[in-house]
């Protein structure tokens, strides 16, 4: 970080009214924002530090955060904010994190995950705000290049041609995913989700990370949520999941696996060059730690009967991510940033 950069963000912090508070680093994700818990007597807040040009818009975030509150959801409450710097003072939300909350009392996984689901049903039924992106199911299909662009090319030393493949992956996904848009969030999973016992109803589900959003299919966000590529979901709780969401949405099981299928495929395939760039381009090798847990989701994808094409599409293109394989990548991993 500059010293420019940092005597600005002095500076909104002072002129916020938290000029004295004491500032410790939080975990931060695979973006560039960079997030700090302000502790300032009895009173805590987050900093948000999102650098312009960085590929996100705090303007994004705020849009998506005022219709998430204005729905009734636990999206932060914004203290402060300053678009043109990226700085935002956000509500503190704490610390009991899905994640941290299943991993003490793992009883509790069916429940949390059962309110999630409920959320997004909730979302889904509001009128989405506008502007926000639209892609096409190519567009879709494009995004998923990714896994030949980085993940192919370091595991076998070539990018592999795609044309067969993103006309198989569009034609799905115009099939079976291609239908009215809702409002996603993207990055919706444990890592992303608060636990927040003290409020009521689903106002207990606190969300972060939706500065993303757009819109797309009723099932991604299910996905997200489900096929966690950072950690195992419970095969009853991604079962009762789909469930619920089918339920919901008026449907059954049935009608709702082929989108769901595909989706998980898109967004497995998508993953899986993310992580291996992560590790190419920006020096996270840690990411690569994650990717046999999202091979084993695309497998499971793609064994549903409506997508026997891309399987064997994904078959001649995609070495598994054998521990050679793996070395291989990390091989070629940039230095650390």
């Amino acid at each position: 970080m500059t010293r420019d950069r940092e005597a600005a963000k002095t500076l909104f912090l002072r002129q916020a009214g938290w000029g004295a508070a004491v500032r410790r680093h939080l975990a931060g994700d695979a973006s560039a924002r960079r997030y700090e818990r302000l502790e300032q007597g009895a009173d805590r807040a987050v900093l948000m530090d999102s650098p312009p040009g960085a590929g996100d818009d705090v303007q994004d975030f705020l849009r998506i955060d005022a219709h998430l509150t204005a729905i009734g959801l636990s999206a932060p409450k914004i203290l402060a904010a300053e678009p043109a710097q990226g700085f935002l003072l956000l509500e503190d939300l704490g610390d009991n994190l899905y994640t941290a909350a299943v991993a003490k009392d793992p009883a509790q996984e069916a429940p949390l995950y059962a309110e999630a689901v409920e959320v997004l049903l909730h979302l889904q039924r509001a009128a989405p705000p506008a502007p926000v992106p639209d892609l096409s199911a190519e567009d879709w299909a494009r995004s998923a290049g990714f896994v030949l662009d980085f993940y192919a090319r370091a595991a076998t030393g070539a990018v592999p041609d795609g044309d067969d493949f993103h006309a198989a992956l569009t034609t799905l996904l115009q099939t079976h995913a291609d239908g009215p848009r809702i409002l996603i969030l993207r990055d919706y999973h444990a890592g992303n989700l608060l636990w927040l016992p003290d409020r009521r109803g689903l106002a207990r589900v606190g969300l972060l990370d939706f500065q993303q959003a757009q819109m797309g299919q009723p099932a991604y966000d299910l996905v997200s949520l489900l096929q966690d590529a950072r950690r195992d979901v419970a095969p009853e709780v991604e079962t009762e999941g789909v469930a619920r969401m089918a339920r919901g949405l008026g449907l059954t099981v049935a009608d709702l696996s082929p989108a769901y299928a595909t989706l998980g495929a898109l967004r497995a395939l998508r993953i899986l060059g993310i992580f291996a760039r992560l590790c190419l381009v920006d020096g996270k090798p840690g990411y690569l730690d994650f990717v046999p847990r999202v091979w084993g989701q695309l497998q499971r994808n793609l064994s549903h009967p409506a997508l026997h094409g891309l399987r064997d599409l994904c078959g001649g293109l995609l070495p598994p991510p054998t521990p050679e394989t793996l070395t291989r990548i990390r091989a070629q991993c940039a230095p650390s940033r």
